[in-house]
Formats: structure tokens, sequence, C-alpha cells
């Protein structure tokens, strides 16, 4: 047979077409669709729509076999091979693309669109909205309505009520387990940085590098006078010096150590980030210990406030003299363990610094309190690596448990920093000390 399109023949069977077809809203589209041009003018296409969308909405998509639309449609004979004759691949093709033609040009509005799925004859009747599925089948019927009674009105009002519960419930339950999801830091950064706790990040005074000027050791009542770095500066001073000096005095500067410092934990914190406060120690009150969390960056030659808690800890940083050689004193050492641990002569040498991370019970409020310091820059940088690093902060905490008989969050740690030209390339503990609340 030739695959030439002539002048549509009206099919033999398309006076057994259903009456209620034509109450269908998916027959009603193909029924459009045949009084297109590109259907009027093929001599096969519009009988195997038609075909093809009777067998579907009746639920009869089965029976869609190509030997079966090859004889009622194409008026093949019963025993024909499929296999040697492509008559219905070909136009089932063709089809394809002329509905594909269809819905992209005059039929772009229609609310339902047709597919013929690879592999299968059966149409598909999809809403123009892609979420919204029309599934083939037989048509709908609906079943005779039920009279309604009062105790039918009752029970559908108590279910509605039912519904509305259920919906208040659950979503009272979204609610409250979205409010117990709370987000945590890191150990042991957790102790110290909380949801319902602001902490003070309270950062080193350089100012302070002024008592070199007259070798003068700093105490926290000194410092907390209110001229306190002007008196280090010595008097008559060449004019270019002391403006020099007033600079120094004014500014709130801080080390490149300290920087380190607050950006891991800045990153350590988040999602928390937002309860941490950054403050220099010149901007401290002796009130504000009274509530929340702190967290003082540097030992007491430029952080005098971390005074406060010496006598709470093992390890303390000692100055020989004014801007001289600096260690930590263990004050009780424990067997295999040094008495004085000595740092770097000067910043920027290669060598082994030391630095210490505490956590201790607040001094006055309800909160807790770190402190980290190094006795010089290149051991607060290796620290702030140390904790930066989970597998840092992993070795920390396996070392506090095996020391701690008690589940104190409390401790102090002393680390050893291994600098090379002022640079820390490793970090190891050398002791851990449990801290009584």
């Amino acid at each position: 047979m030739s695959l030439l399109e002539t002048k549509p023949e009206t099919p033999k069977w398309a006076s057994a077409f259903s009456p209620e077809l034509h109450s269908d809203p998916r027959w009603q589209l193909v029924e459009r669709i045949l009084q297109t041009g590109p259907f009027q003018k093929s001599a096969h296409l519009p009988g195997l729509l038609s075909y093809l969308a009777e067998q579907t909405v009746l639920g009869k998509a089965d029976s869609l076999t190509e030997r079966q639309i090859g004889i009622t449609v194409f008026g093949k004979p019963a025993g024909y091979s499929p296999a040697e004759d492509s008559a219905v691949r070909v136009h089932v093709r063709q089809l394809r693309l002329r509905l594909h033609e269809y819905f992209a040009q005059e039929g772009r509005n229609e609310p339902l669109r047709i597919e013929i799925p690879k592999g299968s004859y059966a149409l598909e009747f999809h809403d123009s909205m892609p979420e919204l599925r029309v599934l083939p089948g037989p048509l709908p019927v609906a079943p005779p309505e039920a009279p309604r009674t009062p105790k039918s009105r009752v029970a559908e009002i108590l279910c509605g009520l039912a519904i509305i519960a259920a919906v208040i419930c659950a979503v009272g339950w979204y609610r409250t387990a979205k409010a117990v999801v709370v987000p945590r830091t890191p150990w042991p950064l957790n102790t110290v940085i909380q949801p319902d706790r602001q902490t003070r990040i309270v950062v080193s005074d350089s100012s302070l590098m002024l008592r070199l000027l007259g070798e003068h050791e700093t105490t926290l009542n000194e410092y907390l006078q209110r001229n306190y770095r002007r008196s280090l500066i010595p008097p008559h001073l060449p004019e270019n010096v002391d403006r020099l000096m007033d600079y120094v005095s004014d500014s709130q500067l801080t080390s490149f150590a300290d920087l380190t410092t607050i950006a891991t934990l800045m990153k350590l914190a988040a999602p928390l980030d937002s309860q941490l406060v950054l403050t220099s120690a010149r901007d401290l009150d002796q009130r504000d210990l009274e509530q929340g969390n702190f967290i003082f960056v540097g030992g007491p030659t430029s952080n005098p406030w971390v005074t406060l808690f010496a006598d709470k800890l093992n390890f303390q940083e000692v100055e020989e003299s004014v801007g001289g050689r600096m260690y930590f004193l263990n004050r009780k050492p424990l067997p295999g363990e040094q008495k004085q641990y000595f740092g770097l002569a000067g910043t920027g040498l290669t060598g082994d610094d030391y630095a210490t991370i505490s956590v201790l019970p607040g001094q006055i409020g309800q909160g807790n309190v770190m402190i980290l310091q190094g006795l010089r820059q290149e051991g607060t940088e290796a620290l702030s690596a140390f904790l930066a690093a989970s597998s840092g902060r992993d070795e920390l905490e396996s070392a506090v448990q095996r020391i701690s008989k008690s589940t104190s969050p409390y401790f102090e740690a002393l680390v050893r920093a291994r600098a090379v030209a002022g640079a820390p390339v490793s970090v190891d503990i050398v002791a851990v000390r449990g801290v009584r609340p």
C-alpha cells in the first residue's frame, strides 16, 4: 500500500463510535485537531488518531497492538506480518510529529495535550499544567449522591474539626521540633560559644608595649587607671617621638596572631558567630564580667585581664624582665615534665615556642572563660591553627579525657609550636591539667 497522502476517507468503523464520546473533553480535543489543515489533507492520520483516541478513552488501550491497528485502520488482511509491513509504525511517527506541531502552534492554548509515548500506541492526555495529569481510562461515572441526614452533617462537622485540630497540632509540632534544633560549635569552643549567651572576644592591647620605655611591669589595677598608658611615656621626649608615643597610646592596634585567632573563632562559631562581640582589653569594664562568656587572647603582658584567673592555672606565663625572655612556669610538675618551658627569645626566630589554652569558670558571673595565650606571636598563631583543625581538637579532647577525673568541662593544656623564621610549622601537646570549678 502506498504511503502517499491522498484525500481522507471516513473509516468504516467510525459509525461505531460510542455516543458518550462526544461529551468527553478528551474526545472533543481530538475532534478539534481533526478539523485542522494537516489532518484534513491526510488520508490515514485522521482515522489513526480517531481509533487510538476511542480505544484509549473507553479504557481499551490494551487492545492497541500494531497488528490490530493495521487491520482496523489500514485495512490489512488478518494474516499480515507487521515485521514486513511498517505502515503502522510510519504513520504513528507522522502522527507524533503532527500532534507536536499542533500544540506548538494553533493548539498552544488547549487545556489538554496529547502524547503518544514511544513503544506504545495508547494516547496520554495531559493537563496544560505539567503537574496535573489526566490519566487515560474509561469515562468516569459519578455515583448518585446519598441523601444527607442530620447525623451525616454532624459527622462532617466533627470530621472537619478533627482535620483542623490535626493541622494545628502538626504546625505546633513542627515549630517545636524546629525550635529544639540548636546549632552547636565544636568542642572546646562550645563551652564558651553558646546560643543563649553573648561571648566577648577580648584581644590584647598593643599600647602596652609602651611599658618597655620605663621597664615597668603591669598589674591589672594599674592598667585600669584612666591615665595609665600616658604614665608609661617618659617626659621630655623629642616632639616627633612624643607624637609617636601619643599615637601608640591612643590607637587600638593588635597583632597578626590575634587576627588569625579571631578569624578561627569566627569560623568555628558559625552559625553562632552573631553571638561574638569583639572588644579590646582597654575597653573592657569590670562590670562586663558579670554576664556572658569570654575569650581572652594574649598573656598578662598584653592582656592584663588574664591575671584574674592566675590562681586557677598550673601553667603561668612569666617574663624574666620587662621585654626579656619569657617562659611558662609549671607550678606542679608531673613525672616527665619540666619546671619551666622557655619560648623564643624574640619574634621571627626559629625554634620552639609555647602556648596554653584554658577553659575556666567565670570570675564573677555564670558564664565560662577561655584563655588563649602564647609566649610569642608564633605560639598564639600555632594555637589558633591547632584549634582550627578537627584533628587537633580531637587530639586535645582525648588528652583531656585521659587526665581529667571528672566530667568537668574545665581544663588547661600546654602546647609546643615548632617555628621556622617566625612561622609555626607543627604543634604538639606537652601537658594537660583538669581544672576544678
